[in-house]
Order: structure tokens, then C-alpha cells, then sequence
């Protein structure tokens, strides 16, 4: 079943998950994570960096910058929000 995508922030997280593009997680202490986004909600990302799952709650993040451009308009939101 389709669920509408209400805001940016979905949009550009399932569309960073669905094409694999890798994207660096900037943290508000500094650090940065580099890795593909497996999954989200709306508290947390999870990123698979190296082989090895991190939960990464949304109140640390920053900035999240793509490896490549996310398109916005071919991107079909699913209410599973995880890759299988």
C-alpha cells in the first residue's frame, strides 16, 4: 500500500536508501559517519558503515551529505521504510 510522503526529510532519506547512494552523516560534536542509510523513522537512521550497523538518533545529526545528487521526483515512498 502507498503512503504520501509529507516531508523533505523522508524524501530524501528513502531516496539516499533505495539507490544505495553512500552519504556522510555530519554529527552536531564533530564527527562524521560515512556509510549507506538502511533505515529510518522518526527518531533514528540507521546507517550500515563498513559492514557494521549504527543507530544514529536524529537530535546528533547535523548535515547529511549525498555522494551524488538524490532526485526528488521519481521516488516511490513505501510505509516499510527498511530494505529487505
Amino acid at each position: 500500500m502507498s503512503k504520501t510522503v509529507s516531508n523533505l526529510q523522508d524524501i530524501f532519506l528513502n531516496g539516499a536508501r533505495k539507490n544505495k547512494t553512500a552519504v556522510t552523516i555530519h554529527l552536531t560534536n564533530g564527527f562524521q559517519l560515512k556509510g549507506n542509510v538502511k533505515g529510518f523513522d522518526s527518531f533514528t537512521v540507521v546507517l550500515d558503515c563498513d559492514g557494521k550497523q549504527m543507530m544514529i538518533y536524529k537530535h546528533a545529526i547535523s548535515t547529511i551529505t549525498p555522494a551524488k545528487t538524490i532526485l526528488f521526483n521519481n521516488i516511490p515512498f513505501e510505509e516499510n521504510q527498511t530494505e529487505k
